[in-house]
């Protein structure tokens, strides 16, 4: 059985008294070679020689304590995906933007609390490891839970492609080839392996279940025909428990359902995974793949027919309310963002925030923002024309609209925040009626990944009260390889007084030959030679243009 299963002791529904603990984690991060799926042996990247990497478990208050060693042939970095890092933001994991990669054959330890109870997720972040692999599932439980239930499981979700990562991204960035490359069809791994596990009920026992979705490119939708599930957690956020038939997650995004066995065990059931890609062809056995799983109240008892009710509801994270009754924040500043591709001068479809497509700078950006100093720290332009570096105020409270005219929907993560949903419409039909949060708790729900859907743009608020340099990206790795990602560079000032990057770190640069101090290019003041032209974007009807106008 490979579902990982943690009992909900008293200390779990009741609260602990126990103080905070160090949590160690001891990786050795390396390739392996094995076939996962059943059907496509390849290489991929483990820990301490294996895949699934195991999940890591801790309570609100304890220091996480990541040892890495980097045995790759590449650097590593390593993102905890949905904590804050709030006083620790260089402990947030993206290579060039918060620290530079660990490389080939050194070590580094990553060391921060965990203050910020749900679930969520470690995965690489550079050279886009997460899709090779590099990836689990991170547990924080909180020391006083607000939900009763008597069990709990985690069922991570993951698509894995017969080919590497490297490799799919260099046919999508040739302009010699066809765009976009032909799909790939990847298969469903369940908890790190191809075969969905059983899940054990005691009758009238009520059980949390962690569903994460760790995929690289693709969705999940995840039901229990014959249960109701109550959605009481999205990205490490707290909701008023809300009933739904079927949970429908892009990648990046986490769920905690509740779930309330029947009182008899006469009957198991099935449970239902299916991975898809609604922006590529469907075809019989590849697109969607459908998976069963067992829901198993007796061993060898019948298992019940079940019919999808009349009225399926899927989750909708804006109805949801957030459990804190924290009202929506008041917009001291709007922003607007557009995301989509754009055809280059290069022959090159690349992915663009505001006709910004993201390249990392020479050094990282949150080594810019802390020595650059006043006044310079708060000039945008600084940090590099393509890491599309936005500043944000102390403690302003931010509502981005982030767009999307395109046919496919995005996953956006931001790091550093949760963000409230504040609406969702539509860009094709301004008449359509608008999805608000519900005006009867006035509580919008917050979490850190959301997905634009197709043709439409979502209201997003969250407060810069986080000092540090955070990514807004595009959680489909394809995308975010492609460009479709920003910095935000926030309280710059503030920043410099409060945090010092701890010189273990600022020594990964130093053994690449990476500047710690300086702008984007790693030169003093205005000077940002040795950065690399921006690329030209070319307009169908026009002339070629910049990416900035």
């Amino acid at each position: 059985m490979h579902f990982f299963r943690q009992a909900a002791s008293v200390a779990l529904l009741f609260g602990s008294l126990a103080s905070a603990a160090r949590v160690l984690v001891d990786w050795d991060i390396g390739y392996v070679n094995l076939d996962r799926d059943g059907h496509s042996p390849r290489r991929a990247i483990g820990v301490n020689g294996a895949l699934p990497i195991p999940p890591v478990f801790a309570t609100k208050g304890d220091t996480l304590v990541i040892k890495v060693r980097n045995s790759l042939d590449v650097s590593t970095s390593i993102h905890a995906h949905g904590l804050f890092q709030n006083g620790t933001s260089y402990m947030d994991g993206p290579a060039m933007v918060t620290q530079c990669g660990i490389p080939p054959g050194h070590s580094f330890t990553y060391e921060y609390e965990a203050d910020h109870a749900g679930t969520f997720w470690l995965h690489g972040h550079d050279h886009h490891q997460n899709s090779d692999g590099l990836r689990t599932p991170l547990i924080v439980r909180e020391r006083r839970e607000p939900h009763r239930y008597d069990d709990e499981y985690l069922l991570s979700l993951e698509d894995w492609y017969q080919f590497e990562f490297a490799d799919r991204l260099k046919d999508t960035l040739d302009p010699t080839k066809s765009f976009p490359p032909p799909p790939s069809f990847p298969y469903a791994l369940f908890n790190g392996y191809p075969t969905t596990p059983t899940l054990k009920f005691k009758p009238g026992k009520t059980y949390r279940i962690r569903i994460v979705n760790m995929s690289t490119t693709e969705w999940f939708q995840f039901n229990l025909p014959g249960h109701q599930m109550r959605v009481v957690e999205a990205d490490g956020e707290h909701s008023r428990p809300s009933a739904v038939d079927g949970l429908d997650m892009g990648p990046g995004e986490r769920y905690s359902v509740l779930v309330t066995a029947h009182p008899t065990d006469s009957h198991n059931y099935h449970y239902n995974a299916t991975l898809y890609a609604g922006f590529v062809p469907k075809i019989e056995d590849k697109n969607p793949r459908y998976y069963q799983g067992l829901i198993e109240y007796r061993e060898g008892a019948p298992i019940m027919p079940t019919t999808e009710p009349r009225n399926f509801k899927w989750v909708n994270d804006v109805e949801l309310c957030a459990l804190s009754g924290n009202p929506p924040l008041p917009v001291d500043r709007q922003i607007e963002l557009t995301i989509g591709g754009s055809l280059f001068t290069t022959g090159q479809i690349l992915d663009v925030i505001n006709n910004i497509t993201y390249a990392q700078p020479k050094i990282p950006t949150l080594h810019s923002a802390l020595s650059l100093g006043s006044p310079l720290h708060m000039n945008e332009s600084l940090y590099g024309p393509q890491t599309h570096a936005i500043v944000l105020r102390h403690l302003e409270s931010v509502e981005l609209t982030v767009n999307s005219p395109n046919s496919l929907p995005h996953p956006m993560h931001l790091h550093g925040h949760a963000f409230q949903i504040i609406e969702y419409g539509s860009l094709a039909n301004r008449s359509e009626p608008v999805r608000r949060f519900s005006p009867e708790f006035n509580a919008p729900m917050q979490r850190d990944t959301i997905v634009v859907p197709v043709n439409s743009y979502v209201k997003l608020r969250f407060r810069a009260d986080n000092p540090g340099v955070w990514l807004f990206h595009c959680h489909m790795d394809i995308h975010f390889g492609m460009g479709m990602a920003l910095t935000f560079v926030e309280a710059p000032d503030v920043l410099r007084q409060r945090q010092q990057v701890p010189d273990s770190m600022l020594e990964l640069c130093r053994a690449q030959g990476v500047r710690t101090e300086g702008n984007g290019a790693g030169n003093a003041g205005f000077d940002l030679t040795g950065l690399p032209a921006p690329p030209v974007r070319v307009l169908r009807n026009g002339p070629a243009l910049p990416p900035t106008e």
